[in-house]
């Protein structure tokens, strides 16, 4: 009688599309192509037109690798987090698509080059800037404050600055008044965009033991100070139109734009007074259009022949 010995089955791989896909989603794309988007019109700002298509490529790439790095390394030191919150349970490092140590040497590289790139295409500057927002968003905002206090977006927040600054730098070498005028825009707004966004998923980050706002607040709270950031985002957004370059056409889409935005932040507030849940992802998505058709102005004014 013959005794068969089992075999141990091969490990299966994965297909390279789908690692890369999993490596892709570490560098939370959406966030990234928000972040890109103030970029190019910084930089339209700072030159007075359209600057040379290498530089604005060389800037975008070099944008994308810092935020993809910061991203990644929001992605491995959340990960005990990620793991209890259902909007996040399946991002790669909670699957077990990509391991702990990969993830880790990956954002690593990717920040590495991501400053290396910016030094030999742009300039220290812009470099520089870049290693900072990786820094802020990965140890002021993800070690420090995510866990620990209930303002963590708003300081946090700096991180999603930084792109502007970048887009400034590496045109004019420089940091001049409107491109912190652009910093602090997008500075206030975030909070107001991201805090409708904790209020959706309130038990998500309850079960994580995340303090966000609206975890700690009550929703006529989180609704207030959405209305109070919301109104000091639109007024801030009228501090720019002094600036070279800057018409007529960018105060009117300020101040139309502007006015959605706030109308949204009030519909959610009038809701939350009343017991209601209200569309908070309705705010956190128009935000998004708001940001969006803001910095689309800011790139079309100087390019006008008026």
């Amino acid at each position: 009688m013959s005794t068969q010995i089992p075999t141990q089955a091969a490990p299966q791989r994965r297909p390279f599309g789908r690692t890369v896909k999993n490596y892709v989603a570490l560098t939370k794309p959406r966030v990234m192509e928000l972040l890109l988007v103030v970029t190019v019109p910084a930089m339209i700002l700072a030159e007075g037109g359209f600057p040379s298509i290498w530089l604005v490529l060389a800037t975008l790439i070099g944008g994308a690798m810092s935020a993809g790095s910061a991203g990644a390394f929001n992605c491995y030191l959340d990960r005990d987090m990620d793991r209890k919150m259902k909007r996040t349970e399946n991002r790669p490092l909670v699957t077990g698509e990509i391991s702990d140590r990969n993830a880790l040497i990956f954002a690593s590289v990717l920040g590495v080059l991501s400053v290396a790139w910016l030094l030999v295409t742009t300039n220290v500057l812009a470099a520089a800037l870049s290693a900072a927002a990786i820094f802020f968003y990965v140890v002021i905002y993800t070690l420090l404050l995510k866990r620990h206090s209930e303002q963590n977006i708003i300081w946090g927040g700096i991180a999603g600055c930084f792109p502007v600054l970048i887009g400034w730098a590496a045109v004019t070498g420089s940091l001049d008044w409107p491109a912190w005028v652009f910093f602090l825009i997008i500075f206030l707004w975030t909070p107001a965009h991201y805090w409708p966004l904790s209020m959706r998923y309130r038990d998500d980050y309850a079960a994580a033991g995340v303090p966000m706002l609206g975890v700690v607040r009550g929703r006529a709270t989180v609704g207030l100070q959405v209305i109070l950031y919301a109104w000091a985002t639109v007024a801030s957004s009228l501090l720019l139109i002094p600036a070279p370059g800057v018409s007529w056409v960018y105060a009117a889409v300020a101040l139309i734009s502007g006015g959605y935005f706030i109308l949204q932040a009030h519909r959610l507030y009038g809701s939350a007074i009343r017991g209601q849940e209200g569309k908070p992802m309705q705010v956190f998505h128009g935000s998004i259009t708001y940001l969006s058709v803001l910095s689309l102005a800011i790139a079309i004014d100087p390019l006008l022949p008026f």
